[in-house]
């Protein structure tokens, strides 16, 4: 099943950030519980999660931008792509990415970006092949 978190789903998907980039799972701080609260409560923010054996085993992040250009039309982020080690290979972050790719032309969005930090040729023709290129744009990254 692929759906929307739930906002009980924290910490589990902390859990799978591990398969990500992320070396432990981040304490529950008063900054970390801001933050899941404002997400939660974002009707822009939406992370999307597939359940298989009974936990999350996959997420994609796809944050819908207001923007004043193409005809006032949003446009989609997606972020945070992770599968769990043990589950990756079955298409479950496929699965993630198009539902995205529904939410995103639900709100009439024009594009979806994705930006990916990886150099391996497997995770760019997994991209490649789930609709994205990177030839269109060229995309700089400033980190702070």
């Amino acid at each position: 099943m692929v759906r929307e978190i739930l906002e009980t789903e924290c910490s589990e998907l902390l859990d799978l950030y591990l398969h990500l980039h992320e070396s432990e799972v981040p304490s529950k701080t008063p900054e970390l519980i801001e933050a899941w609260r404002s997400i939660m409560e974002d009707k822009n923010h939406h992370i999307i999660v597939k359940i298989e054996d009974g936990k999350i085993v996959s997420s994609v992040v796809c944050v819908i931008i207001p923007n004043l250009t193409r005809g006032v039309r949003p446009y989609a982020f997606i972020e945070n792509v992770v599968t769990h080690k043990d589950y990756r290979g079955r298409g479950f972050a496929s699965e993630c990415l198009n539902f995205a790719k529904d939410i995103a032309k639900r709100e009439n969005c024009y594009k979806m970006m994705l930006l990916t930090g990886s150099k391996e040729e497997s995770t760019l023709k997994f991209y490649e092949n789930a609709g994205y290129n990177s030839s269109d744009k060229t995309a700089f990254i400033q980190w702070l």
